[in-house]
């Protein structure tokens, strides 16, 4: 891979460097291209596509597309400005499969149109939102009530002899978030597969506006309730980052601690659910479920919640913890990874579980590098990307880790790949402890004006949250949740397998419908 340095010259880029960030202005009717080049020719991932309004200042919008350089550790931001009086631009889409949704979710948000885009099919307002509605355009409130519409969502269909639909959703015999998937089928065998998500959509990044890091910590926490100690830490890191302060070593190791457990926590779900719920082998499900619960006790014990919540801010940590609690997660883990290889050991020796999930929901190397795939999903189909190696953050530079990795791509393999991450994790977290040296937690982080990017890898992948201050409060915060690069893998995954199959290719995955729809 050519340096960056090297990247830039080539393209005659000029960069401005900012809180690690290489930041280039170029043309709207360049963008397309030169984003294409970075993605085909120098084989950086799309890792965020966003918007801003900034007509105050320049009467313009303004489209940013960040990439990620992991082999410098660096992030590249192509920055293009759109008039107020004529907001579109060429579609990366064409080119870059990765940019779908974000362009889609740009014409929402903010009614800035990427020409040409293969589907501009309105993406979170569609049915009960009115038409020309732009909410993170900076003159519109965020109290506004809004007349009810009713404009039906265009979905896709197949037609053909033998052919026909199943609707499934979005309300669900379960507790999960709503979601609507359309089966296209022969028999039982399933030909297409489309997702329309979007169903309870809460105004996150509307609400941020205004508010001081402190004061917007507790929504990012409840973006996706599942990874809070994840998105805190992302939100954390990119405050920090402007506020140029130095976090101290005993809070990146605990951040190290709280983010693994997470991990441990949810995989550990994961396992229970694919196998267990899943293909119906209740013995899995029964014990790991059970297993899970100590963790969740864990978390209640250590941060005073079952979420491991609360505990990361901007600048370190709300709280230490105790020798006794650190010694309460060691013996904790030590008995609950025992208990949950045993468990996997189980289901790999099961003829029947196997058959279920092997050759199931494939997802090929290529499509997910054509999609910027990221977390475990990715892992699982070879590409071996973790913001834990490729950006350390918090501790890793002084924890280092190999990206564990699987090829065949199925929901067999991810399956296995979290076992096989448990067992890093809790190798993670006892070196973690191990170093740990007594000092502060916390130093004071006050952000006052700038832009900053924060970067984490959650158990469902690769968090990316970037905010803008000016005079102190957040101007524009965008947090991208895994899920919402990884939800268009079921149109990819889905065809070609029997529809119970489906179950088994959406709990592999397991993504946040919350985190998707903010």
């Amino acid at each position: 891979m050519m340096t960056l340095k090297d990247i830039l010259s080539s393209l005659s880029l000029t960069a401005s460097q900012e809180n690690g960030v290489f930041a280039c202005e170029v043309d709207r009717d360049t963008l397309a291209s030169i984003a294409t080049t970075l993605v085909e020719g120098h084989k950086l991932p799309l890792s965020l596509l966003y918007g801003t309004d900034d007509r105050a200042d320049t009467g313009t919008f303004g489209v940013h597309v960040l990439f990620a350089h992991d082999a410098e550790h660096a992030w590249i931001r192509l920055s293009a400005r759109v008039p107020e009086n004529d907001p579109r631009y060429p579609s990366l889409t064409r080119t870059i499969m990765a940019a779908h949704w974000y362009e889609r979710l740009l014409q929402d948000q903010f009614g800035v149109v990427a020409q040409e885009h293969p589907d501009p099919r309105r993406l979170i307002h569609h049915e009960n939102i009115p038409e020309g509605t732009h909410p993170l355009r900076k003159d519109f409130a965020w109290n506004t009530k809004l007349e009810h519409a009713n404009v039906p969502y265009p979905m896709h269909h197949v037609e053909g002899e033998g052919i026909y639909e199943i609707p499934v959703g979005p309300i669900h015999a379960g507790i999960i978030e709503p979601g609507h998937f359309r089966f296209n089928v022969a028999g039982e065998r399933i030909i297409t597969l489309e997702g329309k998500l979007f169903f309870t959509h809460k105004g996150v990044e509307k609400l941020l506006e205004g508010k001081t890091a402190n004061e917007a910590l507790p929504f990012v926490e409840r973006v996706s309730g599942d990874a809070a100690a994840s998105h805190a830490l992302a939100f954390a890191q990119a405050v920090e980052s402007i506020s140029d302060v130095q976090v101290p070593d005993r809070a990146k190791m605990l951040r190290v601690v709280l983010t693994e457990l997470e991990r441990i926590t949810m995989h550990l779900h994961d396992l229970s659910n694919i196998a267990g719920m899943g293909t119906g082998f209740t013995l899995i499900a029964a014990q790991g479920f059970r297993i899970k619960e100590r963790l969740v006790r864990l978390s209640d014990r250590v941060v005073g919640n079952r979420f491991w919540r609360g505990a990361i801010l901007p600048g370190g940590m709300a709280f230490d913890l105790s020798d006794d609690q650190l010694n309460d997660i060691q013996t904790t883990l030590d008995s609950v990874v025992k208990e949950t290889l045993n468990l996997v050991e189980c289901g790999r020796y099961s003829d029947g579980l196997r058959e279920r999930l092997e050759t199931t929901g494939v997802l090929r190397s290529d499509v997910a590098v054509a999609y910027s795939a990221v977390g475990l999903p990715a892992r699982a189909s070879g590409i071996a990307r973790d913001v834990r190696v490729h950006h350390p953050y918090a501790a890793y530079d002084a924890l280092p880790i190999t990206a564990a990795i699987r090829d065949k791509g199925d929901v067999y393999a991810r399956w296995r790949l979290r076992s096989v991450e448990i067992e890093v994790s809790h190798d993670l977290i006892r070196k973690a402890i191990n170093s740990m040296t007594p000092g502060p937690v916390s130093v004071p982080c006050h952000a006052k004006s700038g832009h900053g990017v924060g970067a984490v890898e959650s158990w469902r992948g690769e968090i990316v949250t970037v905010v803008r201050f000016r005079d102190g409060v957040i101007d524009r915060a965008v947090v991208r949740d895994p899920s919402f690069v990884n939800w268009a893998l079921f149109g990819e995954i889905g065809p070609g397998n029997i529809v119970p199959d489906f179950p088994l290719c959406n709990k592999s995955l397991n993504l946040s419908y919350s985190g998707t729809d903010m």
